[in-house]
């Protein structure tokens, strides 16, 4: 399976006319008219530092074209070695411009306590900025310039007040001592006014997600994963929600990827049209004559970057190209090799948020694990740095797994990537053994307490997928290792503790397989004979109320019946004795 190549026998001129010949004859999908949302800005600015840089920051900001400019600055303590500005404490003034100013200046002094709980929240257009005055929250932005919200912040604190990996659009960051820097920030403060559309990067599908049920929380993995902090859980009026703001999502795609239902999914282009059409790429490379194909992945701005300085990846090597590098994880990886590439290189671009670069570095433990598992060598898939030309380019050691193409004909992607799974396993040698995987993994097996379980199936009722299932006419638990996320929501809602997860992936076709956890010969009713629960729940449920009135006495024979033989019984003693009716 993991036979070498003879490197003299690829040719890489034949490579590049194939690889010309794919993207002649198979675009790659692009929704053309996505769905946007739009930013209104009326230019009203804040700027937040110190004094002299945000005095300097207003000079250089005139002519700009802003509506207003404020200035927050913190006032410090006299005799602290630092500037002071001119204005008295917490005393707001609205001063004449400077000159060659056409916009109203206003500067506002916090002290150092109110800078402490300074809160800044939205996006451009809708900048809520405020803090604790004494006890009520203070509007800045209704107070200084009479209006709900500022348009952009230019922020030049030594720590940002939104501290995030990707700030919001509008939420502009500098180090005022950063002089090559300092012009472009200035520069994009000025031209976020108007208004500016930006593609719907994800749709969410909630009948998919994990994330909740029955008051418990399952699945976060979406919610750890954005850098932008654009995924809350919302408590709606049942269940806890995923809700993904249109506004501050930047399509880092991570979400998507670390999503293992479907419930959130990539707009552009989605999920599924991406990963049929990189095993489509392949086919047609193959027929075109191609040999040993490598599967790049790669941002659009990364691919443009290097078009623009001239340089052509080597011709056995075939971009797949993408929003953001999150947009792809290891299914979609694995699938590249399933169909036939034989290698996957993931190329890293300069200034990556921290959390989607520690994403990717997970998504490729969690590949090269169950490569090996599945008995093929992990090095088939490669994380490659900004400046690896030389990797980039270099000729694969290992021969394609298949030359046959791949059908993904389901529409979820779980069953997906189990069709992935499944080839690759049949194309290797599985251990036959559950290996560990990296922490939160969606990958595992349940293991159930016959003693403890009574069948109630609460557990079949939170399951998201289905993974978990009753066993219709004969009661009991049946379950499906490949169909399960990891959620922990069965475990959660099992009343009687009977469910423990068991995390790692299993090599083997145990995992295809549906399985009994737990059965039980059915309780049938003491009146007609019809089967209605279990033996086990029966004896519960009577030892729980064994001291309630309703069921004393010959009464306690009712929890023996099915529930239309139970309402006879009660009539048919309301009949006997009319009193009783009284006590309904």
């Amino acid at each position: 399976m993991n036979q070498r190549i003879q490197l003299a026998s690829l040719d890489d001129q034949r490579n590049a006319e194939a690889r010309e010949a794919v993207r002649q004859r198979i675009s790659w999908p692009a929704n053309l008219t996505p769905a946007n949302v739009t930013y209104h800005s009326r230019g009203h600015a804040l700027v937040i530092g110190p004094s002299d840089a945000a005095e300097k920051a207003a000079h250089a900001l005139k002519g700009s074209g802003l509506a207003s400019l404020t200035l927050l600055t913190i006032n410090t303590p006299a005799g602290s070695g630092e500037s002071q500005d001119t204005g008295s404490e917490d005393t707001l003034s609205s001063d004449s411009s400077p000159q060659g100013h056409a916009q109203p200046l206003v500067r506002y002094q916090m002290t150092p306590e109110q800078a402490e709980v300074l809160s800044i929240s939205g996006y451009l257009g809708a900048f809520a900025v405020q803090f604790d005055n004494d006890g009520t929250p203070l509007n800045l932005a209704r107070a200084l310039i009479d209006r709900d919200h500022f348009d952009l912040v230019l922020d030049l604190s030594a720590r940002p007040v939104m501290a995030r990996e990707l700030p919001p659009p509008g939420y502009v960051t500098l180090d005022w001592t950063d002089t090559e820097r300092r012009r472009e920030a200035l520069d994009s403060v000025g031209e976020l006014i108007g208004e500016f559309d930006k593609p719907r990067y994800f749709q969410v599908n909630s009948d998919l997600c994990a994330h909740s049920a029955s008051g418990n929380v399952g699945c976060t993995r979406c919610l750890d994963v954005c850098p932008a902090d654009a995924i809350s859980s919302h408590q709606g009026r049942i269940e806890s929600q995923i809700e993904i703001d249109p506004y501050l999502c930047q399509g880092v795609g991570s979400c998507t990827s670390a999503c293992p239902t479907g419930a959130i999914e990539f707009r552009l282009p989605d999920t599924r049209r991406q990963q049929d059409t990189l095993s489509s790429w392949l086919a047609a490379y193959r027929e075109a004559g191609g040999q040993a194909p490598v599967l790049r992945f790669i941002t659009h701005d990364s691919q443009d970057a290097e078009k623009a300085a001239g340089v052509v990846p080597a011709g056995h090597v075939l971009d797949i190209p993408l929003e953001e590098l999150g947009a792809a994880g290891h299914d979609q990886w694995l699938t590249a090799l399933a169909s036939g590439a034989a290698e996957v290189r993931i190329q890293r671009h300069a200034d990556m948020p921290q959390r989607l670069s520690a994403f990717l570095t997970d998504q490729l433990a969690q590949a090269r694990t169950l490569l090996s598992a599945l008995g093929h060598n992990p090095e088939r898939v490669q994380l490659l740095d900004t400046d690896a030309a030389q990797a980039r380019d270099a000729l694969p050691l290992l021969t394609p797994l298949t030359d046959q193409p791949l059908s993904l004909n389901e529409p979820e992607k779980r069953a997906r990537l189990n069709i992935v799974l499944a080839r690759l396993g049949e194309l290797g040698e599985p251990s036959g053994q559950r290996h560990a995987m990296p922490e939160g993994a969606a990958y595992g097996g349940i293991q159930v307490d016959s003693d403890a379980c009574t069948l109630c199936h609460a557990c079949v009722s939170n399951c998201p997928t289905p993974a978990l299932s009753s066993g219709g006419n004969t009661p009991s638990l049946n379950f499906r290792e490949a169909d399960c996320v990891q959620c922990g929501l069965c475990e959660q809602a099992c009343p009687e503790d009977a469910i423990t997860l068991t995390p790692g992936f299993l090599a083997s076709a145990e995992r295809e397989a549906r399985h009994v956890c737990h059965e039980e010969a059915p309780f049938e009713c003491i009146g007609c004979g019809k089967p209605f629960a279990t033996a086990s729940t029966v004896a519960n449920i009577k030892a729980k109320l064994a001291d309630h009135p309703y069921f004393a006495g010959d009464a306690m024979l009712r929890l023996e019946m099915c529930e239309d033989c139970r309402v006879k019984d009660v009539w048919k003693t309301m009949i006997r004795d009319p009193d009783a009716q009284l006590k309904v």
